[in-house]
């Protein structure tokens, strides 16, 4: 497929604000997938697809992050990250018959579950790591375990899933969550493309462009994250902002709206 000039451009504009949105909160890749879907590319190459600038906008964010020390993170972390990295490639290399219609209705029933525990309990948001006890890093295994399966079979909203998990259940800071995510993606993002590329499910002069980009927007979230004193009052108000946006795509609030205006 031919782009005209201002596609490029275009492109690579997207990637960048997904992987901001993506490096901060989560479901940036719900700009890169319906821009691979405008363009034209089925859907499981466009989910395939996807996963190039992802890999990139994670690598380039967790180098950036680097500055805040991650050997400690991750060897707490271990069995969380572990068990979130499984459960991606279980849910990449799972093939079953699912109802998207119904899938589509049930995240969005979570969302707004989610969201309501996000405005409500908003102080958790923003303390500090807290550390777990044996009896609660079992159930953070199994919600990371399930997370992954998730973010691995579809990337999309895969982010703010791990974000609520993270910090509710896990005790994370937002900030140390958001670094464990991004751990996370990094290490099953690459066998989990592997595995798309093996099925011919990338196209990669559009993933190479959204990857230019989505580079581009990680450093510059990971930036802001570690330098900016009320980062993690912004990153919250963003979960909320994004939160919302998945609702109302997913309950056809964009749609009702359009056709009321």
């Amino acid at each position: 497929m031919t782009l005209d000039w201002y596609m490029y451009p275009l492109i690579i504009l997207a990637g960048a604000a997904a992987g901001t949105i993506n490096t901060l909160a989560g479901n940036g890749s719900a700009i890169t997938l319906s821009l691979l879907l405008f363009l034209g590319l089925p859907a499981d190459i466009a989910n395939g697809t996807n996963r190039v600038g992802v890999l990139a906008q994670s690598f380039t964010a967790v180098s950036t992050f680097r500055k805040r020390g991650l050997a400690p993170l991750m060897k707490a972390g271990k069995w969380l990250i572990l068990a979130g990295v499984l459960g991606a490639i279980c849910g990449a290399m799972v093939v079953a018959e699912i109802n998207e219609a119904i899938l589509e209705k049930v995240i969005g029933g979570l969302m707004v579950m989610m969201l309501f525990v996000v405005l409500i309990k908003p102080k958790r948001w923003l303390q500090e790591s807290v550390q777990q006890t044996d009896q609660r890093q079992w159930l953070s295994i199994l919600v990371f375990f399930a997370i992954g399966f998730y973010g691995g079979f579809i990337q999309m909203g895969f982010g703010i899933f791990f974000l609520a998990a993270a910090v509710l259940v896990a005790r994370y800071s937002l900030i140390d969550a958001n670094i464990i995510k991004l751990i996370v993606v990094v290490l099953f993002a690459l066998p989990v493309l592997l595995i798309f590329v093996w099925n011919g499910q990338v196209n990669w002069k559009y993933g190479l462009l959204l990857a230019i980009g989505q580079a581009a927007g990680g450093w510059f979230a990971a930036k802001f994250a570690l330098e900016h004193p009320r980062a993690k009052i912004w990153i919250h108000r963003l979960l909320i902002i994004m939160i919302l946006a998945v609702i109302a795509k997913l309950f056809g609030l964009f749609d009702w709206l359009i056709t009321v205006f």
